[in-house]
């Protein structure tokens, strides 16, 4: 039996056949062109799911459903978008609107959602049942897989793991409050304070790094001039992992699951980071003594997560 999977984009709808070992057997993208009408988006994306079955030679017998993350607020059990503002998108009845079309079950989630249940069953996280995922990204996104299923909360407005206040009265925040783990640990964070560092120091290595353009900075630019021993570029990383390991403890006592998965740029950076993490986490016996260790992993499926995840919905 095959699966099809929808990572919905404010840029472009990725849609994937994935068959019961999580494994992509083909895949599409088309512009989304998001200032259209919601319908005329669904449109898209049933021909784009009748289409790749067809092209593939599947029977619509062997389809078992489609899967859809999409970003923004989600009702996830009536198959609604309640709010996404990168599609323009209010109370959007996603799943109906693909089901009168392609005539098999629809489920739709949040995209950071469907990234970790697709990271937890085919990536980073298989063979684990207790999970959570943290993207780290513009913001800080992800989801939380328990007992293999994915939690949502109340409605599906739950596991905004970014949104943890870490720092009181700190960084003002996008969500409106100020300290958020998000406002300190988010790729947009890191780029911040490296600025703000090179600012105070003309005679960072960091200058060099971005040949004197404090707006070519980006994730990479502290971590790599670090490793040239320049000190302020390694008192920006040392702080970034002091707030990432302090939200990433939160989580480990609210949940205890049994691996936290990282993605996102600056996870390129591998062990770089993940030991460091670990070291400050190990010291503090992961949020207090005689509990057990939380393995910290880097998330495997790439720009995969979504359309795998989105699938899984319907294996899940």
């Amino acid at each position: 039996m095959y699966y099809v999977g929808i990572d919905l984009g404010g840029t472009n709808i990725k849609t994937g056949i994935v068959d019961e070992q999580g494994k992509i057997i083909a895949k599409s993208s088309i512009p989304t062109k998001s200032e259209r009408t919601a319908d005329e988006v669904a449109f898209d994306m049933a021909f784009e799911v009748l289409n790749i079955v067809k092209t593939n030679k599947i029977s619509m017998d062997e389809l078992v459903g489609v899967g859809i993350g999409s970003p923004g607020a989600i009702n996830s059990g009536a198959g609604i978008v309640d709010y996404s503002p990168n599609l323009g998108w209010y109370n959007v009845p996603i799943a109906e609107l693909i089901l009168k079309r392609v005539k098999k079950p629809v489920k739709v989630s949040n995209d950071a959602n469907v990234a970790a249940l697709g990271e937890t069953l085919f990536g980073a996280g298989k063979g684990y049942k207790d999970t959570i995922l943290v993207t780290l990204g513009t913001g800080v996104g992800g989801g939380v897989v328990i007992g293999g299923k994915l939690f949502e909360g109340n409605e599906s407005k739950g596991a905004e793991l970014g949104h943890s206040v870490i720092v009181v009265n700190g960084q003002q925040c996008g969500c409106g409050r100020r300290g958020c783990f998000e406002a300190y640990s988010s790729a947009t964070a890191l780029i911040r304070e490296t600025k703000e560092a090179m600012l105070r120091d003309r005679g960072s290595k960091m200058w060099d790094f971005v040949g004197g353009d404090i707006d070519k900075v980006d994730g990479k630019t502290a971590f790599e001039t670090e490793k040239q021993g320049d000190a302020t570029a390694k008192l920006v990383v040392n702080n970034y992992v002091l707030y990432l390991s302090e939200g990433l403890l939160n989580l480990c006592n609210i949940f205890r699951p049994e691996a936290i998965m990282l993605g996102g740029g600056v996870c390129a950076q591998g062990d770089n980071l993940l030991n460091r993490l670990k070291t400050r986490m190990q010291a503090l016996h992961y949020g207090y003594q005689g509990t057990p260790a939380v393995d910290l992993l880097i998330a495997s499926l790439g720009n995969d997560a979504g359309i795998i995840g989105a699938a899984a919905l319907l294996m899940n």
